[in-house]
């Protein structure tokens, strides 16, 4: 166990649109009964990017004990999860595999952006 960041999941302003589901690399997140869930905390790496893109705001970052962040689990943990690469694309131009993206908040709405299209965000 160690003190370290961690993403909480507010279940009462979670409306379960799984919007988070996608940006957690790690796989710790998951709609369970409706609900957003970080389904096994070694997953779960703290880094906060499924934070921006929830658009009820029930995603934070808390630090507290916990157990270790686990690189082996995680490894472990994609093998056996199905990956849709169709579920995250730019909002802008619509690329999803070739370009990366990022998760942007853009007048209170969470839109993917890939970075091609970002300098067009950032600029005008």
């Amino acid at each position: 166990m160690a003190i370290r960041k961690i993403v909480k999941i507010d279940e009462e302003n979670c409306n379960g649109c799984g919007q988070c589901v996608s940006p957690c690399a790690e796989g710790a997140i998951e709609i369970i009964d409706g609900k957003a869930k970080v389904v096994r905390e070694e997953l779960c790496d703290g880094a906060g990017f499924c934070i921006g893109i929830c658009p009820q705001g029930a995603l934070s970052i808390e630090e507290r004990e916990t157990v270790d962040f686990d690189h082996k689990a995680v490894e472990e943990h994609l093998k056996n999860r199905p990956v849709d690469p169709s579920a995250v694309f730019c909002t802008s131009c619509g690329t999803g595999d070739d370009i990366p993206l990022l998760p942007v908040r853009l007048k209170g709405e969470s839109i993917w952006v890939c970075t091609k299209c970002l300098p067009r965000y950032i600029h005008g």
